[in-house]
């Protein structure tokens, strides 16, 4: 099964634009963007992507907060999620795999590699679940 649809959740504008290049541009798949979690749990209620990838700091709904609503909605059971941060605290890194994160990638990330990272976690992540 492919990587094709990927939900991006980033506050921060210049953030969203790189992903999308690298995403997009780049890596070839189909990208929606949001700023802010309650804009994402909205977009989720008419768009299923293949993977999230999630800020972990945001202000309002944080990421932890984000994960916490989606894994509430039947649609998004088993969607894997990504964080992404600056903070990457081994305690922090932790919390985020406990909350059900398969991975969090620390910014600054390589846009080259990004779409091959998430690939790659996302096979990982399949072929574990089967």
């Amino acid at each position: 099964m492919p990587l094709q649809k990927i939900l991006h959740v980033e506050d921060d504008e210049s953030i969203r634009v790189i992903v999308e290049m690298a995403l997009v541009d780049i890596a070839g798949f189909t990208l929606t963007s949001c700023d802010s979690g309650s804009e994402a749990i909205n977009t989720l209620e008419h768009f299923t992507p293949d993977l999230i990838l999630l800020d972990a700091m945001m202000p309002g709904m944080d990421g932890l907060q984000t994960l916490n609503a989606i894994q509430k909605l039947p649609q998004c059971q088993g969607i894997p999620v990504v964080f992404m941060t600056a903070r990457i605290q081994q305690q922090e890194k932790q919390e985020y795999l406990t909350a059900g994160a398969i991975a969090v990638i620390e910014k600054p990330f390589d846009p080259m590699s990004l779409g091959d990272e998430l690939e790659t976690l996302f096979q990982d992540h399949v072929s574990a679940t089967r």
